[in-house]
């Protein structure tokens, strides 16, 4: 595994170099929890960089694909996504510091609650987390259309964390529960059918 440094610039991945139907090398397609997920590369029309995104079209409790190729302790990490369908989610979201499919923060927007969350998994346990500023309440209410693209961006350093949506900043979370440098990747809830393009990231 290759651990990013301050040096390294920004890298995105639009996944059109890959086998349509196939999972993209270097990623470890994978679930938290109970089901049967199904990510693969395909052909979309409407994909940001054509012609080719990530989908996820199965069902499990928490569809998590994980890029391996490199880890982060600090840094960003963003996506295009677009909620497609769900009846019981339509979710889209960005994972990092991962040590494996059980064990991540991961912030995500859903179409369906129309809001943004961040939440820590351990153990395959998801917590949400308080925001800066704010006691109690459950992430921050903003307008996540189905059938339309947006952007999910983290920043992270140390135990603080930014997180905007579409360009605007939502909201902090500090937190320690993990620290060490890991995985970053997407993540879908349930029956949730996204599409993911221009996957970014860098220190």
């Amino acid at each position: 595994m290759t651990v990013l440094t301050m040096r390294l610039m920004a890298e995105t991945i639009h996944f059109d170099d890959a086998r349509p139907g196939s999972v993209p090398r270097g990623w470890l397609a994978g679930k938290t929890g109970r089901g049967e997920p199904h990510w693969a590369v395909a052909v979309d029309a409407s994909a940001p960089s054509q012609p080719q995104v990530l989908k996820q079209s199965g069902q499990a409790t928490f569809a998590v694909c994980l890029y391996t190729n490199a880890a982060l302790s600090n840094g960003y990490v963003a996506v295009k996504f677009k909620p497609v369908s769900g009846k019981e989610d339509q979710a889209g979201g960005v994972i990092w510091r991962a040590q494996d499919t059980d064990n991540y923060y991961v912030c995500r927007a859903n179409a369906m609650e129309d809001n943004v969350t961040l939440y820590k998994t351990v153990n395959g346990k998801r917590t949400s987390l308080d925001i800066v500023g704010r006691v109690g309440g459950y992430g921050v209410k903003a307008k996540v259309a189905s059938g339309e693209w947006h952007t999910l961006r983290v920043e992270f350093a140390g135990r603080r964390c930014k997180v905007l949506f579409d360009g605007r900043h939502m909201f902090d979370v500090e937190d320690s529960t993990f620290s060490a440098a890991g995985m970053i990747g997407v993540w879908t809830k349930a029956d949730s059918v996204t599409l993911f393009d221009d996957f970014t990231f860098g220190q």
